[in-house]
């Protein structure tokens, strides 16, 4: 074994000065796209987990219950209860509680100076809060400032749809009247408030059912939060409603029987009035939002890592190949086979080591771009992050991988030896050869063809077949990132494809929980010139196949309705359109039958005629969750749940004409909605118009921002630095040919249009393959993404992007080659052939 060190020694340390440009460039591939592979892979599995670290980090509760409401209508006359509450921390399975108390106080900015106002159409007033929910369980994330002091009634924190919608900033003063409980449902009452208290606002804060959320649902989760002491000194006599967080000794498996026990307590229970969301809705709904960029973001690393080992493979191939001759003289001098082996591989293996471990270092300082997402900006534990998990298989794939691929190659090539194959010099005459010899194209690229096409053998062998993998393997990267990027780009920019089928929408007050007039919503919506149709909505929850879901109603045959992806839309009372989810919720298909149930009246059987992509116009709805029904499948109640004194549809859904004056349509639909609220309609008023609501997943997607184009740029430059490499090699293990070019008449200038011939066409083969390559790839990709979030699958092509790369590369191809260029234009001619 000593012997085989000391051999391997001597030749490592003599063949390292012509070799050194080969372990290098290997290096660096392995470093550069290694690393990249890692760090995706390490982004993506970092990015899944974002939501449930961060949920983790804020303590949450295992579930929810609502135990006050201020309502005589329910014969209910307080909306706080401390010895209900006692009761439910007593009980045996529950670990923790804390109330978040709710107060009807709507904020009074008229004599605060500096603020605007700024609520979108349809917003509901930010609901005030109190307690100790946001403080122990469910823990609000400080996002500025910092937060109130418990023991001073006159400071509160907001989260920043709050913020916005009153236009208040850290350090602003807000008046808040809060009035008794006996005052607040008095319809006779018009006194002062009970206390009118002026508060600072101190920090701004982020609640963790909000991080992930459609804008509808944003219209209503504005929230001011009240410190104790205030709390305190109104929760007796002005709480207008209690919800009471619980976290449960066994988690979720226990929820159901804790909440039976509530259920015999609590008397809203009793009413079917129960609690809000829990955490795992909240997970499950965030998770659905964050899965498909975490694999996307897995799928470009396992890309870049097959990338490094075909490119790795190849190079040591080659480099193998090169050192074929000496392999010949140990076997001639009597050298075994473990020590042939070892003394090629010794080279290799350092190399590859070092670049795995180069790798690693990238893969860290790549870390703090993830995770992407909503999370990112919540995330508790930002920063340099070391996955260990990918980092070590990471390491062990590329070394073990590479390793293996240079014994069997290293094996081949020493059996090449022993049966003494030698190099057929008649493979060079080649079509790479006849075509250059016979086209009459100018020298210089006649010579860098067969340069860019030609490996050559033995010691001149250059790696020319890893060169142009790597430039195609860029291209389509390159191209398949901008082509679903374009792509992403349409899906948000078109609302039709996620589900917005319609110009604007007027919605009710609060965010579509009340109705509009549907006497004169038809007269003066069908009177107006501008309006090429229109249709109301409902919405309302009902079951199907006994599971609950959020239902869009509007008549069959309505002119505007949400994008189909499949069937025909609504042409009966007795038919059904699904979101994509819901159907395979339900496992159904097309043409099924489902049991409806509204509550009210019997069941009854729908026919599935189609599904939809559902936008989110209503709390519920999703791309790909709900449904759309005939509106006289519901009782008037259901679809009047604010009992309006002229009912009507929650939402009116606009189609302007073709051509229209946007700004002339604009004040027109303002003027209905002007004549709408003037109607008596016991105070209840419409809420106003909007132009989109964005699901969740369009809200959150922007938020990848630019990582997906630096990931590609990234695997770009390990492509540039690999043909640099390349490069270099050639023209070192070219010195011959060069020399004899130079004796036979070329001049510098030719030697180097000779080199950039070579760059050119290498890259000009991996744009030939591999735009369209990538442009297919890109779409592929983008389809199976719009079904996976159940948009409407319109892929785009950015011919623009994808012709300037083609460009670029053919140009960044020739400056990379300017070094190698002048290092060909300055061979000695007398030197080499000396040498020779």
């Amino acid at each position: 074994m000593s012997d085989i060190f000391r051999v391997a020694s001597y030749r490592f340390r003599a063949t390292f000065g012509r070799r050194w440009g080969g372990y290098v460039s290997l290096m660096l591939l392995i470093a550069l796209v290694g690393g990249l592979s890692m760090a995706s892979l390490a982004g993506a599995r970092r990015t899944d987990s974002s939501f449930p670290i961060y949920v983790a980090s804020t303590d949450p509760a295992t579930t929810q219950f609502l135990t006050g409401f201020d309502d005589p209508a329910f014969g209910l006359t307080t909306g706080y209860s401390a010895k209900l509450n006692q009761e439910i921390a007593r009980l045996p399975l529950v670990q923790q509680t804390a109330v978040s108390i709710g107060f009807d106080g709507n904020i009074d900015l008229g004599g605060v100076k500096g603020v605007h106002h700024h609520a979108s159409a349809g917003e509901t007033p930010p609901t005030i809060i109190g307690g100790s929910e946001y403080l122990t369980l469910d823990r609000a994330t400080l996002v500025a400032g910092h937060l109130f002091d418990s023991n001073r009634p006159d400071e509160a924190v907001v989260n920043a749809q709050a913020a916005r919608e009153m236009g208040v900033h850290i350090g602003s003063v807000i008046q808040v009247p809060f009035y008794t409980d006996k005052e607040s449902t008095s319809s006779t009452y018009n006194g002062p408030p009970f206390m009118f208290p002026k508060i600072t606002i101190v920090g701004e804060i982020v609640i963790n059912s909000t991080v992930v959320q459609d804008e509808i649902a944003a219209l209503g989760s504005s929230v001011v939060l009240m410190s104790p002491k205030l709390t305190d000194e109104l929760k007796t006599c002005c709480a207008y409603y209690t919800g009471t967080a619980v976290t449960i000794r066994g988690g979720a498996a226990n929820v159901s029987r804790v909440s039976a026990e509530v259920a015999k307590i609590d008397p809203l229970n009793k009413l079917g009035i129960t609690g809000g969301s829990s955490v795992r809705q909240v997970l499950a709904k965030a998770q659905q939002e964050i899965k498909p960029e975490a694999i996307a973001l897995g799928v470009f690393g396992l890309i870049a890592g097959l990338a490094v080992l075909l490119i790795g493979g190849l190079t040591i191939g080659r480099m193998l190949r090169t050192g074929a001759a000496e392999m010949r003289t140990l076997h001639a001098l009597g050298a075994n086979t473990s020590m042939a082996l070892f003394t090629e591989l010794i080279g290799v293996s350092l190399a590859v080591v070092m670049g795995a471990l180069i790798a690693v270092a990238l893969a860290v300082s790549l870390s703090p771009l993830a995770p992407l997402g909503p999370a990112r900006f919540v995330y508790p534990y930002r920063g340099v992050s070391f996955d260990w998990t990918v980092l070590g298989f990471g390491v062990v794939a590329l070394v073990i991988t590479l390793e293996s691929i240079g014994l069997v190659l290293a094996r081949r090539e020493l059996r090449r030896v022993r049966l003494d194959r030698r190099i057929d010099l008649r493979g060079e005459n080649s079509w790479v050869t006849r075509l250059t010899t016979t086209s009459g194209v100018p020298l210089p690229l006649a010579t860098g063809m067969r340069f860019a096409l030609r490996s050559g053998r033995g010691a001149n062998a250059a790696p020319v077949r890893s060169a142009i993998l790597g430039a195609v393997l860029a291209i389509v990267v390159l191209v398949t990132t901008v082509t679903f990027g374009a792509s992403l780009n349409n899906l948000v920019s078109h609302p039709t494809l996620y589900g917005w089928n319609w110009n604007y929408a007027l919605l009710s007050g609060f965010a579509g929980q009340e109705n509009l007039p549907a006497p004169q919503v038809a007269t003066m919506f069908d009177h107006d010139r501008y309006v090429a149709s229109w249709s109301g909505a409902n919405f309302v929850a009902s079951e199907l196949d006994g599971q609950s879901f959020e239902m869009m109603t509007e008549a069959p045959g309505a002119r505007v309705a949400p994008p189909l992806l499949s069937g025909h839309g609504l042409d009966a009372a007795n038919q059904i359109v699904l979101g994509d989810a819901t159907l395979a919720a339900l496992h159904k298909r097309v043409g099924d039958t489902v049991t409806f149930s509204n509550g009210k009246t019997k069941s009854t059987q729908l026919t599935i005629v189609g599904t939809a992509t559902l936008t989110p116009i209503s709390k519920g709805l999703e791309m790909g969750t709900g449904a759309l029904v005939a509106t006289n499948d519901f009782s008037p109640a259901l679809l009047n749940p604010q009992r309006s004194a002229i009912p009507g549809p929650q939402a009116v859904l606009i189609r302007l004409r073709a051509g229209a004056n946007s700004k002339a349509a604009l004040r027109s639909i303002h003027e209905i909605i002007y004549k709408l609220n003037r109607i008596p309609n016991d105070g209840r008023v419409a809420g106003g118009l909007v132009a989109h609501l964005r699901p969740a997943e369009i809200v959150n997607y922007r938020a990848m921002g630019t990582t997906p184009a630096i990931l590609g740029g990234g695997l770009a430059l390990g492509a540039v630095v690999a043909l640099a490499l390349t490069l270099v090699a050639s023209v070192r293990r070219r010195r011959r040919e060069l020399a004899l070019l130079k004796t036979l008449g070329f001049v510098r200038r030719q030697l180097a249009a000779t080199v950039a011939w070579q760059s050119s066409i290498a890259v000009a083969i991996g744009v030939v393959i591999g735009v369209p390559i990538g442009i297919v790839l890109g779409r592929i990709l983008w389809n199976l993404f719009a079904h996976e979030i159940d948009a409407v699958p319109m892929p785009s092509v950015p011919g623009v992007v994808i012709v300037l790369i083609v460009v670029g590369a053919l140009l960044l191809a020739n400056v990379v080659a300017a070094v190698p260029g002048r290092m060909a234009a300055g061979t000695s001619t007398a030197l080499v052939l000396r040498e020779e």
